[in-house]
């Protein structure tokens, strides 16, 4: 070999091992970046005149799983609508109390239930009869705050619709440019393992919101599409709309269309179960604003309707209204909201210019009665342990006043319960997924092995250029 060919051998060798350290040191310092996909040089033997002439850079290879990648993906969008529903209902207890919280529903019934058996052994007494005023206050007030509570979890999910919607836009924008960015840098002859890390990262944005089908296409550019087959983008962008409300109240619902739902392209989708963004938190949260909500709505309704109903039934032994305990602010009433419009009959109330003697004499009596007759709560009394049926929420059949509270928030319970298993086991799944894709990344303990031979090839490839400079040198001084 020609002391020249040595020479051209060993300064590309110098060249690949500065290129391969610099590819070392990038691994190492994203060891822990979950959207970095591990580098590798590629190289080729480089020939001459027909002859060698040492190694040359070929480019950066990416190492990526994308089998890995693609179910990792997936256990993002799943926890993404599993802790959504986790959080609603968990909301939703905090909203409703449990049985051992003084201020819960149920604690609340018992008091009302309480302070009856008290006014009903001392009819006479005002202290008492105030007692009972404000425990039955206390219930129509928190039922109140239970049904506007939900509606405030609706309309956060409203809002966060909007929020997701504007994201999913803006990230399929984004990787509809690093697609162009891609193809230009490929046919460039550029390294994009960059512009890589950026696509990954933004197609994981969208993937926290939707689950997605990744399909690769030419050249490093990719199509996505929904789990359930919408296209979000292969070529050109879709764009998803979404006009959100400023107020939600109990009857606005998507079916009537008093809410509105998704659009791709200007075209109408459904939101509900199996729908073209389901499977997410997007999906997730239309299942609360129009499914979850709804229905523990629904059940709240049919409570504070069981409760108006148990003092103004038909077969009354006392004249009409008499007994009318509770009431409905809107005339005619309707059961859809009841529960934000549940309240005192304001002839009790003095704080309403009512008078609390009307309790133990009558709702509609003008002057006082006998200061000793119980009669009339005694009889609330037996209203409250009366079993009824409510035709709605879903609730067990003939049960107690306190019975319907007890089923109402055990149901609650139960969710909640059900939720956070759900949400356990995604999140269990998703650390598992992301854990195995950051052991197929990079091995830092590996990486500093090829910085090893790395630094070896080096110093071989200078002593060399170091012998041939002496040769030179002698040849020179001959």
């Amino acid at each position: 070999m020609s002391i020249s060919h040595s020479l051209s051998n060993a300064l590309s060798g110098l060249t690949v091992a500065s290129r391969a350290a610099e590819v070392v040191a990038n691994n190492v310092a994203n060891a822990t970046n979950e959207n970095y996909g591990r580098r590798e040089v590629e190289l080729a033997s480089q020939v001459l005149g027909g002859r060698g002439a040492g190694v040359k850079f070929v480019g950066v290879n990416r190492i990526v799983d994308q089998a890995l990648l693609s179910d990792r993906r997936t256990a993002d969008a799943s926890l993404g609508g599993a802790s959504v529903r986790s959080d609603f209902h968990a909301a939703l207890e905090r909203l409703t109390g449990t049985p051992d919280q003084g201020d819960s529903l149920s604690a609340r019934m018992a008091a009302l239930e309480s302070s009856l058996l008290e006014a009903a052994s001392r009819p006479d007494s005002m202290p008492r009869l105030q007692s009972l005023a404000d425990a039955a206050t206390g219930v129509a007030g928190q039922v109140n705050r239970i049904s506007d509570g939900i509606q405030d979890m609706r309309m956060d999910a409203e809002r966060q619709i909007a929020s997701q919607v504007e994201t999913l836009n803006r990230s399929v924008a984004q990787v509809k440019e690093l697609n162009e960015r891609i193809l230009a840098g490929k046919q460039g002859n550029r390294d994009i393992s960059g512009l890589m890390d950026q696509q990954q990262q933004a197609i994981d944005q969208i993937a926290s919101i939707v689950p997605l089908r990744l399909m690769p296409r030419d050249n490093g550019t990719v199509a996505l599409y929904t789990t359930q087959g919408a296209r979000l983008l292969d070529g050109q962008a879709a764009k998803i709309g979404f006009e959100p409300k400023s107020v939600i109240m109990p009857e606005h619902t998507l079916e009537n269309g008093l809410l509105n739902g998704l659009t791709i392209d200007g075209r109408a989708v459904r939101t509900g179960e199996n729908g073209a963004l389901s499977g997410g938190s997007l999906g997730a949260l239309f299942e609360l604003r129009d499914g979850l909500a709804v229905d523990a709505q629904e059940r709240i309704d049919a409570l504070a309707q069981d409760l108006v109903g148990r003092f103004t039934t038909a077969d009354d032994p006392l004249p009409p209204g008499e007994i009318q305990l509770f009431g409905d602010t809107l005339v005619p009433s309707e059961e859809r909201g009841i529960a934000g419009r549940l309240t005192v009959n304001p002839n009790v109330l003095p704080s309403e210019g009512g008078q609390l003697w009307r309790l133990r004499d009558g709702m509609e009596a003008t002057a006082q009665g006998d200061v000793g007759d119980a009669s009339r709560l005694q009889e609330m009394l037996d209203r409250l342990a009366l079993r009824t049926s409510p035709a709605n929420g879903g609730f067990m059949q003939n049960q107690t006043a306190s019975g319907l509270t007890g089923d109402f928030l055990s149901g609650i319970g139960v969710a909640r319960q059900s939720a956070e298993s759900s949400t356990a086991f995604a999140t269990s799944q998703n650390q598992t997924l992301r854990s195995m894709q950051m052991a197929d990344g990079v091995d830092t303990d590996q990486e500093m092995q090829k910085l090893m031979q790395i630094e070896q090839a080096y110093a071989a490839n200078a002593r060399v250029i170091s012998v041939v400079d002496e040769m030179m040198r002698m040849l020179m001084d001959l």
